[in-house]
């Protein structure tokens, strides 16, 4: 069933291609956001009734588990509220003649392609596979960051590909390295690339070459990431993309090349018997990340980019739970995946929302968010309070469960860093609010021109449902969620 209503996304992708009616393209629409739902919904009460599921029919080259299911739901639960939202957001792009439909046809096309791909990540066990798609995801989503065609756009999408290809080029030679620390010991085998067979076996391997593979793979994978300081096509990427491709570059992309190196991770950590080679390495590259973050954002004036720095920011965080690597560091870091996801989407939809109101991304040239748009500017408002960390919001809680297993793990001096770091994102993010919520830094003729009410709809609603879920996320986690996190855990430190 499941991979039924995966071919039928490259289905629908190309579905947009038979029509050229913007009802067909909203009802398809749609359609797909119900096929994503249904998907979670589907593969979530399996692994959780009956455990991982396998593909026997494909040689195993598919299977999912509780931690594949926590980085799965997130994708198909962002993707299919982003479907929705772009509803509202092309249509009062084609009214206002910023595009036309056929540029919208590509739009939805391409999307869906790159919504399959990231499942593809997170549902093969293969690692080869698992690289084509992370390729792949590169090329469905280049188009979508320059999709307006603009020089700034343009570039940002020639610089996305050229250094996420290096980046990805280093990973592949990060996979042959890990397969030739496989194949003197495993030799004749076909399932030499499977990460199941490699965790079952990892003891085996060459450590050495498994120690260089490593490397390779955290900078490769790294760098699709956004990790610093290979992070530089992050910032124009999300900035110049539509607010929908924005919010799926920054929620679920970013989390499937993570789970790219935790699948790698595992293996290494469960090989050599300790943490010490790898969690130096991670907890370095998350304290990198994060510092270089809180620098940009406090001197950003474009809030798309404010919002993408933000986006290394927390990477960084998660990256430095994993360095980590407790029971309880793991938690944090794969429940700050979920918050980061949901809260991000928030406020990049909230911005589009922003974008079409003002047409500008200038941080100079937005203000009184609450006259003009008073539902729009309390989501953005609070999600801005929600990404800085602020309770009772969700990323507050891993936050605070982090730092709490950072001092846990006898890293007083490293933790109490990071909650420096976090401060100083803080006084970033509200000086940035207050100049969007409080100045009145728009020209007097361009105040009077503009007419306070929403533009996007669809997008309320949608904002509204991820502003509910970050909010309970926050103040309760139900048991399902619980124990499949507590199930990745295991997973992570080298279980089944």
């Amino acid at each position: 069933m499941e991979i039924t209503l995966l071919l039928a996304l490259l289905l629908l992708a190309g579905l947009f291609w038979t029509t050229a009616k913007r009802i067909h393209f909203n009802i398809m629409n749609c359609i797909g956001a119900v096929m994503l739902l249904a998907m979670a919904i589907l593969t979530t009460y399996k692994v959780s009734v009956s455990g991982p599921i396998h593909f026997s029919m494909l040689d195993n080259l598919f299977y999912i588990d509780e931690f594949s299911v926590v980085v799965l739901d997130t994708i198909l639960i962002v993707s299919a509220l982003v479907c929705i939202y772009a509803i509202g957001y092309m249509n009062h792009e084609l009214n206002h003649q910023s595009v036309s439909l056929n540029q919208i046809r590509l739009f939805y096309s391409l999307t869906y392609v790159f919504i399959f791909t990231m499942i593809l990540v997170v549902t093969t066990q293969n690692l080869g596979v698992m690289w084509i798609a992370i390729e792949a995801t590169t090329l469905a989503s280049a188009f979508l960051v320059g999709f307006y065609n603009s020089k700034e756009s343009i570039e940002a999408a020639w610089k996305y590909v050229i250094i996420c290809s290096v980046g990805i080029a280093l990973a592949l030679l990060g996979i042959v390295l890990l397969y030739i620390s496989a194949v003197n010991v495993f030799e004749g085998s076909h399932s030499n690339l499977n990460w199941s067979f490699l965790l079952e076996n990892a003891k085996r391997l060459h450590s050495s070459i498994l120690k260089i593979a490593f490397i390779f793979i955290l900078v490769g994978f790294g760098t699709k990431v956004g990790l610093a300081p290979m992070h530089t096509w992050l910032p124009d990427a999300h900035s110049q993309a539509p607010a929908p491709i924005s919010a799926l570059l920054s929620g679920v992309l970013l989390n499937s090349a993570m789970y790219g190196i935790i699948r790698v991770l595992t293996i290494v950590n469960k090989n050599l018997g300790n943490t010490l080679y790898t969690g130096r390495l991670l907890i370095g590259a998350g304290l990198i990340s994060i510092t270089a973050a809180a620098i940009f954002i406090l001197v950003q004036k474009d809030y798309k980019r404010m919002l993408a720095y933000s986006s290394i920011e927390h990477m960084g965080i998660i990256t430095f739970g994993l360095g980590i690597f407790t029971p309880a560091a793991i938690f944090a870091s794969l429940f700050h995946m979920l918050n980061h996801a949901f809260t991000k989407s928030l406020l990049f939809l909230a911005s589009g929302n922003i974008y079409l109101k003002y047409k500008t991304r200038e941080i100079s040239k937005v203000s009184g968010i609450f006259k003009m748009m008073p539902v729009t500017g309390v989501f953005f408002l609070l999600g801005l309070f929600a990404i800085a960390g602020m309770p009772p919001f969700s990323i507050f809680a891993s936050e605070l469960n982090l730092i709490t297993a950072g001092f846990a793990a006898r890293h007083p001096w490293l933790a109490s860093y990071l909650v420096l770091l976090i401060a100083v994102v803080f006084a970033g993010i509200a000086s940035i609010a207050l100049k969007m919520f409080y100045s009145t830094g728009l020209p007097p003729r361009d105040r009077d021109a503009m007419k306070p009410g929403e533009v996007n709809f669809s997008g309320i609603a949608v904002m509204g449902v991820l502003l509910f879920l970050i909010c309970a996320g926050g103040l309760y986690l139900p048991s399902v969620i619980k124990d499949l996190l507590v199930s990745a855990v295991g997973i992570v430190k080298g279980g089944h």
